[in-house]
């Protein structure tokens, strides 16, 4: 399959081109393409922080499974909103986008570049583009009625629910993805109103350059092969073991993901490891797609980049271009 990227894009600065506005870069793409190792040399070259903008690494002791940055990377390089909560609490989108501004704003303020740097496409969009959240409390009993009915009937009944009561929220998450179904069901239940009607947006007080790294599809699946193998070889099967051991239940949202998943089906017993392992890279696959849904290339704001062509080269005379114009 041949890339989609054009050579020479022009640069597109969102948010207008106030220089009185804080500059705030993004680095965005799939999952495997090398968005940490960009995001790393450009933070060191231009002095930066750099904000996670993962909705999976924001848990403590999920680290292999969630490919998140070394204990080296983060001490090469400041990374903010990673180990927030444990795999048995919760982080709503508002608390995210706020933890996300405040960390924007105390970076600049400190003289340094904020790096907005993941492939959540829903918490870089709610920066990027101000969304207002609503701030609904968790009612955890509403919350453990509807994850006992996941477990009775599956998830597919919460999401036909949700397509009900709010069809463009549907449209727009995963059935597969749990926890944003039952955030979405619980705002409604709790409000008498769709999430989606109560989402607006707002532009931020930022000048914003967006970098997104990609790769031929059949390029990038390869290296997601090679991730997961490297995974298992770094002891995700131990990690997933260890959360087990430490209680958390196996049926928490955080426990979802793949790969987890299904190493919580082998260690039960009921399929063999080299099923597992395939299918997390089958899911793993899948969820690219998803995320190339998030991240168009076909979007004026961001300026993509072919990971294998002189990406680093590439990001770093835009940024110039950025940080000085």
């Amino acid at each position: 399959m041949q890339s989609n990227v054009d050579p020479h894009p022009a640069i597109s600065l969102s948010a207008g081109e106030d220089s009185c506005r804080i500059k705030l870069a993004a680095v965005v793409g799939p999952t495997a393409v090398g968005k940490t190792a960009l995001s790393i040399a450009l933070a060191k070259k231009f002095a930066g922080e750099i904000i996670g903008a993962d909705s999976r690494q924001i848990y403590r002791c999920m680290d292999i499974g969630t490919a998140k940055p070394t204990r080296d990377d983060r001490a090469r390089v400041p990374h903010h909103l990673i180990d927030l909560v444990d795999p048995d609490e919760t982080l709503t989108l508002a608390q995210y986008k706020q933890l996300a501004n405040q960390k924007i704003h105390d970076i600049h303020a400190r003289g340094k570049l904020p790096l907005l740097v993941g492939g959540t496409g829903l918490y870089v969009k709610t920066v990027l583009e101000g969304w207002t959240i609503p701030e609904v409390a968790p009612d955890f009993l509403l919350r453990g009625q509807l994850e006992r009915e996941v477990q009775t009937y599956g998830s597919d009944s919460l999401y036909r629910q949700l397509q009900q009561v709010d069809p463009i929220a549907a449209q727009k998450v995963d059935a597969r993805n749990i926890r944003r179904v039952i955030r979405y069901l619980e705002v409604y239940h709790t409000t008498g109103q769709p999430i989606s009607s109560r989402q607006r947006k707002a532009p931020p007080p930022y000048r914003i350059l967006q970098l997104g790294l990609t790769l031929p599809r059949e390029k990038l699946y390869r290296r997601i092969d090679a991730r997961v193998d490297q995974m298992m070889r770094d002891g995700l099967l131990d990690e997933v073991r260890d959360l087990l051991a430490r209680g958390y239940d196996e049926n928490l949202p955080a426990l979802s993901g793949f790969g987890y998943r299904q190493l919580i089906q082998h260690l039960h017993g009921a399929r063999s490891l080299e099923d597992v392992v395939s299918e997390t890279k089958k899911e793993t696959r899948r969820f690219v797609r998803r995320q190339y849904a998030w991240f168009a290339l076909d979007d004026p704001q961001i300026l993509w980049l072919d990971a294998d062509e002189h990406a680093a080269e590439r990001a770093s005379e835009a940024l110039e271009q950025f940080i000085h114009a």
